[in-house]
């Protein structure tokens, strides 16, 4: 059966004309570039190939731009093609929100949350706001899953979750547009040593005394504040291991192999009693937020998670 003509369109409230862009055609496309072929959007789609491309083609000559370069028997998207689908990824996430919203009113249910996270977050925030949700709300089913900050990020703009916790620190300035920030903790950074080092008993320390340590650095945004914040104080680090295991950093330091610096999140989530802890002088603290997709926090599920996580910070 084919569904190439099966069009809708919608009127635009603000200026009564009615989009070129056809919606379906649009769902069509993202299937092509999530699936790397026509063959496979199709089967995903349970449409007939030449039905997908018809679509495709559709979209090409309303636009005046090819979206698609075919590859073999593959197709690799043109920069028009990977623009529109990033603006895909988009009404896919909020058409996903909205069919959810009237579900939960239809079935008057709380529903499912997908919420990714830092590890440290995870364990620090989260946990504590899932257990607490649990006592409250038998009902709220939730999903966690691990995820560093740009993957986070990608995940709540494609609606693969519906609440992604982040950082950044004071240098870095994500772009958030598309989304909706709520502040949940400031998090600040300690120098972590062996217990025989120095500085192992002081109030503070200046980053700039461990110009001459070896060290051992984390992910990779952690990598790059690190080497940032040497060199506002002078000096590039002897990086000599890379883990972004808190763990595995702190057996470094307590074997005396290296110094670090770490979140105090991720040292409340794990402590090593054999380092010591330094609060660094001048370092500002990094931001931890909970993000969401425009309206997400209407939905009574999601509004209940980000209020949870909220209290389980501190906020």
């Amino acid at each position: 059966m084919s569904h190439a003509d099966d069009t809708i369109g919608f009127v635009d409230p603000d200026d009564g004309r009615e989009p070129s862009l056809d919606p379906r055609s649009l769902m069509v496309f993202r299937a092509v570039g999530r699936y790397g072929s026509m063959s496979a959007a199709a089967a995903a789609l349970a449409w007939t190939q030449p039905a997908v491309s018809q679509h495709v083609r559709r979209l090409e000559r309303t636009h005046g731009v090819p979206l698609i370069a075919r590859r073999g028997r593959g197709i690799e998207l043109t920069s028009a093609g990977h623009d529109l689908l990033r603006h895909a990824d988009a009404v896919a996430a909020v058409l996903h929100d909205a069919e959810r919203a009237m579900r939960a009113h239809a079935q008057a249910e709380a529903g499912v949350v997908r919420v990714v996270a830092f590890p440290s977050a995870m364990a620090t925030i989260v946990s504590p706001a899932v257990r607490a949700l649990a006592d409250t709300n038998a009902g709220l089913q939730l999903e966690l899953t691990q995820l560093e900050p740009p993957e986070a990020m990608r995940s709540l703009a494609r609606g693969e979750c519906d609440i992604a916790i982040i950082f950044e620190y004071a240098e870095e300035q994500h772009d958030l547009n598309g989304f909706t920030a709520q502040p949940l903790a400031d998090d600040p950074l300690m120098a972590v040593l062996p217990a025989s080092h120095p500085h192992a008993q002081s109030d503070a320390m200046d980053l700039a005394d461990l110009a001459d340590a070896r060290w051992v650095a984390g992910c990779v945004n952690c990598r790059r504040h690190l080497l940032h914040s040497a060199a506002r104080r002078g000096f590039t680090p002897d990086i000599r291991h890379s883990t972004d295991d808190y763990v595995v950093v702190q057996a470094l330091v307590a074997d005396d192999l290296a110094v670090a610096v770490l979140p105090r999140l991720a040292l409340a989530a794990s402590r090593n009693p054999a380092v010591a802890t330094v609060p660094i002088d001048g370092e500002p603290p990094r931001r931890v937020m909970a993000l969401t997709r425009p309206g997400g926090v209407a939905m009574p599920a999601v509004g209940e998670v980000v209020r949870s996580l909220r209290e389980a910070s501190g906020r």
